[in-house]
């Protein structure tokens, strides 16, 4: 059975006006949370073998010890242990997914003003670029998160006392040594603790992310794939596209694979900055810095990963990102796609 999607009567909207903004943030932001509520018992148990968590280190490093994990979660907490930390997820997302899309849209269209511009270059920097947009505004948010998943004694489990504790835990910045910074900010500060990996992992995740997607989109509507690939339209629907200016919208089987292809991608060429980025967010809540007040540096992070298992420790849980990510990011730009279509942009 073919695919039917529907079209307006409205023309094309003008990709700089705010109502292109609008519709494509809301376009982003649903798909992000459909994405992340698919995959958020993965995400929790993924943190917790990233991390290190001493509960929980013993089941990492293989599919059996994430079943392992899960069936301990369960046992422990219960159904709800395996979304701990999913509705700070979900406040996180919808915001990051947003800004993420709408980014993406902006910067492409000013770095592909149109179809001679249209290179691999120009595809994967405008993909880097939107989301070290979208990281920015929504870290601290993500290091709740992380800090909620990492936690496992239940009294502690609580929003309100986790950003507290972050907080009030001794600045790691250099510029309060100096005078350069108010106290107060410093410790605005610790929200960001371990972003320079994030912005670092950033780049190639993102930009990797969508030129893989919309390079494999190329493909599936060469001449060749296109009869089966994309979803058949009326004279009158090609019609209503080409004044609208919307891409051929393809099937669902091809949607999915563009977007789990490209979520294994970005997976594999930033995962080891998400490594070094997840222990530096719980750096301070290891024994040997609760009470020295010592952080560590990136290159002091990867030394200790390296020491502890050599080149594979930057690749922990990559077979749990794998199964995480592909349904992920296949679902988030499926439903992204899909909402783009239907909101007329």
């Amino acid at each position: 059975m073919s695919t039917v999607i529907s079209v307006n009567e409205k023309g094309a909207i003008k990709r700089d006006s705010m109502e292109y903004i609008v519709r494509s943030g809301i376009a982003g932001g649903i798909s992000g949370s459909c994405a992340k509520s698919l995959i958020a018992p993965l995400d929790r148990i993924k943190i917790l073998f990233q991390t290190s968590n001493p509960h929980y280190a013993k089941y990492s490093g293989s599919l059996h010890g994430l079943v392992k994990a899960a069936k301990h979660i369960w046992t422990q907490d219960g159904v709800l242990g395996l979304f701990q930390g999913h509705s700070i997820t979900l406040a996180r997302i919808f915001p990051y997914a947003a800004m993420k899309f709408v980014a993406y849209e902006q910067i492409r269209s000013i770095l592909i003003p149109s179809k001679q511009y249209e290179t691999h270059w120009r595809r994967m920097m405008s993909g880097s670029l939107s989301g070290l947009c979208s990281v920015f505004i929504t870290y601290p948010l993500d290091l709740i998160r992380v800090r909620l998943a990492y936690v496992t004694e239940h009294h502690h489990v609580k929003v309100r006392f986790v950003i507290k504790q972050i907080y009030h835990e001794p600045a790691s910045t250099t510029l309060l040594s100096k005078g350069y910074i108010p106290t107060w900010f410093a410790h605005w500060c610790n929200f960001y603790r371990g972003y320079t990996p994030s912005v670092l992992g950033m780049i190639p995740y993102a930009g990797v992310s969508f030129f893989a997607h919309d390079f494999l989109h190329d493909i599936f509507k060469l001449p060749y794939l296109r009869p089966y690939s994309v979803v058949p339209l009326s004279a009158e629907q090609d019609k209503e596209r080409r004044k609208k200016r919307q891409k051929l919208p393809l099937r669902t089987w091809a949607e999915l694979i563009s977007g789990g292809l490209a979520g294994i991608a970005s997976q594999t060429a930033a995962y080891p900055f998400e490594i070094i980025r997840r222990r530096l967010q719980v750096s301070s809540l290891s024994t040997r810095n609760m009470y020295s007040h010592k952080f560590e540096t990136i290159p002091q992070i990867a030394r200790i990963i390296y020491k502890e298992r050599g080149w594979r420790g930057f690749f922990v849980g990559l077979s749990i990102g794998y199964i995480k990510v592909t349904p992920m990011v296949a679902c988030s730009f499926f439903v992204y796609e899909r909402m783009k279509w239907y909101l007329g942009i």
